[in-house]
């Protein structure tokens, strides 16, 4: 299983790469003589997917939580995302000193629509962070992902590849005797 965790990720440009990575399917296996079976396509997850988001998680990473749910490549655990998905230019500063950004693009989903932004993704199975938890240094969170992941691990296993004992033989045929 994997758990992708996008908690407190501000953003950035990557999640594109990241859906992207997290969509392939294993097709089938490269088996060589030497080294690991490696997946087909590489880098494809062999099991459950799971995400984990919080409060903290935006613009980008609010990108990565609704693609990951709009594509059901599995369940959300968490808080519900910060919702400020606009895109700015860099900073200005004007003549009295104060520091402004300008929007530049902001997000549409299908399913969603605008909505992401001013709201955030709503995660499948809320699961909070208590203050208590908080001062004793205890993720809560994290381990109820562990747990739903390895739920989903047992009642959705894993691919592996297949044995080297049922590949066909494909040695040369011996010679014929010279004459």
């Amino acid at each position: 299983a994997l758990i992708v965790d996008v908690r407190g990720n501000a953003g950035g440009h990557i999640s594109e790469l990241v859906v992207e990575k997290l969509t392939r399917r294993i097709l089938g296996w490269d088996l060589t003589r030497n080294a690991q079976a490696v997946s087909y396509a590489s880098n494809a997850p062999r099991g459950p997917v799971v995400a984990l988001a919080d409060e903290a998680t935006s613009s980008d990473g609010d990108m990565i939580t609704a693609a990951f749910r709009l594509l059901k490549l599995g369940p959300v655990v968490g808080q519900r995302t910060w919702g400020g998905v606009v895109g700015m230019t860099g900073r200005h500063r004007l003549g009295d000193g104060t520091v402004i950004t300008v929007p530049m693009n902001a997000a549409w989903f299908d399913t969603y629509g605008w909505s992401v932004e001013n709201h955030g993704v709503e995660p499948d199975v809320e699961a909070l962070r208590t203050p208590l938890d908080w001062a004793e240094g205890r993720y809560a969170v994290l381990d109820d992902a562990v747990r739903l992941a390895l739920d989903l691990l047992a009642a959705h296993p894993a691919a592996t590849p297949p044995s080297y004992e049922t590949a066909p033989n494909l040695r040369r045929p011996p010679l014929p005797p010279r004459q």
